[in-house]
């Protein structure tokens, strides 16, 4: 099967397989999956966890993917050159859609409030959203030799399990809609959910939980 057939069958099968666990290895997450490719139902529409295709079942075959693919690794001064530029085309592309672009050391992290991607308790993408994904898809494109981690977060509002949940189907669907109709290599992508454990600002507010509830991307240089 290929990673492109592979993928297709993730995000529009309708058939979930036995979950298991996987550990992202720079972000120590726990992540359902199904061998790297796992699927989660839940509320009719599917969440897509882990590893998008059969051949990434962890960080090496991501790695190995992309060198496959053709996508060489960076090196040595390149990398903080390529990361540096990267960043500054996401800010130009991204200003005033409302997305954070942070930087931490080599790594570059997208943030995106709860204002611009989804309604309260909903995961699907709202068509304003669409348009900055389009954007983000275009960048990441010009720089294929980073990883992409698209990990989604909730505030504390509601139990536990169904704040998990809901992050989880927020970041399948951002991460769904990068890799559908080819936007970006598939092979990139790893998605997980983190519910409420890593709030940004108090949950004791209305201000507070609207900042915890976002999606991040987060990329990483190939080295």
């Amino acid at each position: 099967m290929t990673s492109k057939t592979a993928l297709i069958g993730l995000l529009f099968g309708a058939a979930a397989l036995t979950a298991c666990t996987t550990v992202d290895p720079y972000t120590g997450m726990p992540v359902r999956n199904n061998t790297g490719t796992g699927a989660l139902s839940g509320a009719g529409v599917g969440a897509v966890l882990g590893y998008l295709t059969n051949t990434n079942s962890g960080e090496q075959g991501r790695k190995n993917a992309l060198i496959g693919a053709g996508i060489g690794a960076l090196a040595g001064g390149a990398v903080g050159n390529y990361m540096d530029r990267q960043q500054a085309d996401f800010r130009r592309s991204l200003e005033g859609s409302g997305v954070m672009v942070r930087r931490n050391g080599d790594q570059i992290v997208l943030v995106m409030p709860s204002d611009v991607t989804f309604a309260v308790d909903r995961s699907d993408v709202q068509p304003q959203f669409t348009r900055v994904l389009d954007d983000v898809a275009r960048t990441l494109n010009a720089y294929p030799q980073t990883t992409i981690d698209v990990v989604g977060h909730a505030d504390s509002s509601g139990p536990d399990a169904y704040n998990q949940t809901l992050s989880e189907r927020r970041a399948s669907a951002v991460a769904s809609y990068l890799v559908g109709n080819g936007r970006v290599l598939g092979d990139r992508v790893f998605v997980a959910g983190q519910g409420e454990r890593q709030p940004m600002a108090t949950n004791d507010t209305p201000e507070g939980r609207a900042q915890n509830r976002r999606v991040e991307i987060t990329l990483r240089p190939v080295t």
